[in-house]
Order: C-alpha cells, then structure tokens, then sequence
C-alpha cells in the first residue's frame, strides 16, 4: 500500500480511511473475485463492497487494489 496506509491490518480501520477520503465507490484495480465464508461468490467491483448474500463488508484502499491479498473484511454490513 503506497498511500500510508500499510500498517493497517483491520478492515474497519480500512473501511474508515477509503471513506474519510471520499473514494468508496471507486473501482479497484482488479475486480477481484471474493469467496465469502458464508459460501458465497461475487466480484469486488468497488474497494468498498458487502456480500450479496450475508453482508460481510470487504475492503481495500485504491491503491492497492490490484492485489488480492489487501482485500480485508469488516464485519457484517460495517457501515
């Protein structure tokens, strides 16, 4: 992550900062495929997306949405 955000781990944390920026719904990078614990597959078309199914929230900061491996969860419909 080049924006300063590397240090952080927690999805809400991320949710937090794409947010305060104004840029949760911007496209990443990649639209990434998420498989969801609950069983469910959809395609992370904005950096900031719930499951269609439970609700998870994912998240990844523009930046660093080309990479799978930055795409954390939030919790259940984190708002």
């Amino acid at each position: 992550m080049c924006c300063g955000c590397s240090s952080m781990e927690d999805g809400q944390a991320v949710v937090d900062h794409v947010r305060n920026k104004g840029k949760a719904e911007l496209p990443p990078l990649v639209e990434h495929e998420i498989q969801c614990e609950c069983g469910e597959v959809f395609t992370l078309k904005k950096v900031i997306m719930n499951c269609p199914k439970c609700e998870m929230t994912y998240a990844v900061t523009p930046c660093s949405s080309g990479d799978f491996n930055n795409i954390k969860r939030a919790g259940i419909a984190y708002a």
